[in-house]
């Protein structure tokens, strides 16, 4: 049976430039996020309000917490939560700004991340717009990227982050049912190659991910290890 999956992302408020340690930088805050469901026209968009009734510069805590009432009520309901990254990073982000953490780690056990499946199989992460390119799902506009919206956010061009986090939650889920429906992944290199990866019971989730066997890194000066998205969740 194909899984019902719901897509779910967040942007971050604090701008930085190390985003690869950004941990030191917490709390980072939330300006937007969404959700989309396999059988939903278009994203639903979470932010929170100023007194105008805009967006606000980030979300509250209870609206936080509101968002991960909506991510369990979902699963509840059979949906299957797929994210890009979203074991290392969203779901941590958001048990802080949210004060769920339980709720959050529950949530991040149990769903798909599926950079988090390449990396265990590959031993190195593939950017959502790599993934996007080469399994020939529209990726992000160009010259856009996660590291320009806090920046955007902040200048006003909130119009522009909310359509765009709608555009990776569409990519996400593409990718998602994509994944299951080819059983093998595309992506494309850097150097603008093409690699593949199989997926002989489509993408696995967190702990289906964590029993493959660990990869060849030996030719990585510092390689990541599996620890660093999972230690959050242990702890």
């Amino acid at each position: 049976m194909p899984r019902n999956y719901l897509a779910f992302d967040i942007e971050i408020a604090k701008d930085f430039p190390d985003i690869a340690d950004w941990r030191r930088h917490r709390p980072l805050g939330i300006t937007c996020a969404a959700t989309l469901a396999a059988d939903e026209p278009q994203a639903r968009l979470w932010h929170g309000l100023d007194p105008g009734g805009g967006p606000a510069d980030r979300m509250s805590r209870d609206e936080a917490a509101g968002l991960v009432e909506h991510l369990e009520a979902m699963v509840k309901k059979g949906y299957t939560i797929a994210t890009w990254n979203g074991l290392g990073f969203d779901f941590e982000v958001l048990a802080e700004e949210s004060g769920r953490t339980g709720a959050c780690k529950r949530l991040a056990r149990g769903h798909v991340d599926m950079m988090f499946h390449v990396f265990c199989a590959l031993g190195f992460p593939v950017g959502l717009d790599a993934a996007a390119r080469g399994m020939r799902i529209p990726g992000k506009p160009e010259g856009m990227s996660g590291v320009l919206a806090p920046q955007m956010w902040a200048q006003g061009k909130r119009r522009e982050v909310l359509d765009y986090v709608a555009g990776d939650v569409r990519t996400t889920l593409e990718l998602a049912r994509a994944g299951d429906l080819t059983r093998t992944f595309h992506w494309i290199t850097r150097r603008g190659q093409t690699k593949h990866l199989a997926l002989p019971h489509g993408w696995l989730d967190v702990p289906s991910a964590l029993k493959l066997p660990e990869p060849d890194t030996s030719w990585m000066r510092q390689p990541t290890t599996r620890r660093q998205f999972t230690r959050w969740v242990d702890s």
